[in-house]
């Protein structure tokens, strides 16, 4: 008898609830608009204390991580939870590039005590993969020669930060190298709060901790899985910003608000992005339950980018003149969603994996 598959439970359980509330308040006192965007204009970007208040204290950093190697043994729906939450403030810390992509290649390499260490907050990971990669795309190596590493890789996020890289080589291993041994320089990108930087290794050295394919698509797999949540919370936030100036604008002496065409406009983003809530919910459940994860993963993200894009050209249009300013936030969520929109893959890459994964390509 073939067993059934469970529905998606698509909603936000009460634990769930309480840990955005939690992480909410957090990033009210510790991530105001007006610090992060004075943190872009720094050599400083990455704000390390929130991110020791987000991994140390709260212990966010070892969600995905078992309960037996030092983490909370939690699912990829309360990281779901927090992401969005990260989404919503653009945090600049590295969440997703260390709780969630690093740590699933660790997982997938069961490196027990590498993992103790990113789920305690002791170290940040980065995963010495282009942000932009999709899962299942090729991957670029480094040459191991003699024992040691040598070549360049680009666009790893948040690599300045990292204690240690997570290095795919041509011998198909994935080898831990410590920052200290490679030679890391920024790149400029678009996205102010998550910078990339081009990672040289020269004769460095490395541990091998396992077969870096299977390791990496794991990690690109929940990275683009969860990133909708990310792209869920900077559409919500450009959503409900909008709306709140939408309510307190006047012109000629009536609330910019109450005009037809401006309430069309709201309304064609609320419809969007209660799909997108649906979508990203999908994503970590498929991700946590393990059932049909891969095509629920193309699904959301074929369809989250465009909409997080959309929700804040809106609302920076919406704003009027005060939206063009610097020293109005909604330029880092623009920004962050059109860096989103190509990272693990765009929204075409992941069309064209669920033709296939459907068996619906085009003739």
């Amino acid at each position: 008898m073939t067993a059934q598959r469970t529905q998606p439970d698509l909603l936000y359980s009460e634990e769930e609830e309480a840990l955005r509330a939690a992480v909410r308040d957090l990033l009210t006192d510790h991530c105001a608009p007006a610090d992060v965007i004075a943190r872009t204009e720094s050599h400083a970007p990455h704000d390390l204390a929130l991110w020791k208040l987000l991994a140390d204290g709260m212990g966010l950093a070892g969600l995905l991580v078992p309960e037996a190697q030092g983490g909370q043994g939690a699912s990829h729906r309360e990281a779901a939870v927090v992401l969005e939450e990260l989404g919503r403030a653009v945090a600049p810390v590295p969440y997703l590039t260390s709780a969630v992509v690093a740590t699933e290649a660790l997982l997938a390499c069961g490196d027990e005590e590498l993992l103790e260490r990113l789920a305690s907050g002791r170290a940040i990971g980065a995963l010495a993969v282009a942000l932009h990669t999709a899962p299942g795309a090729a991957v670029r190596t480094v040459r191991l020669e003699n024992g040691t590493l040598h070549g360049e890789l680009t666009g790893i996020a948040d690599a300045a930060v990292a204690d240690v890289l997570l290095v795919p080589a041509d011998d198909g291993g994935l080898y831990a190298v410590a920052a200290d041994a490679v030679t890391i320089t920024p790149q400029v990108g678009l996205d102010l709060t998550r910078p990339p930087a081009t990672v040289r290794l020269q004769a460095a050295a490395g541990r091998r901790i396992g077969a870096a394919e299977p390791a990496v698509r794991r990690a690109l797999q929940a990275a683009a899985g969860l990133l909708v949540s990310e792209q869920l919370g900077v559409a919500d936030w450009a959503l409900t910003e909008t709306v709140r100036y939408l309510k307190e604008r006047k012109q000629f002496n009536r609330q910019v608000g109450g005009f037809q065409a401006l309430k069309h406009r709201l309304a064609q983003l609320w419809l969007e992005t209660v799909n997108l809530r649906a979508a990203a919910r999908a994503a970590a459940d498929a991700l946590a339950s393990g059932e049909d994860a891969e095509i629920s993963v193309a699904v959301a993200q074929a369809y989250a980018a465009p909409v997080a894009v959309h929700a804040t050209e809106e609302a920076l249009q919406l704003h009027g003149g005060i939206g063009m300013t610097w020293e109005h936030p909604i330029h880092l969520y623009l920004k962050r969603a059109k860096a989103d929109s190509i990272a693990y893959g765009t929204a075409g890459a992941h069309r064209e994996a669920l033709a296939e994964l459907v068996d619906l390509q085009a003739p």
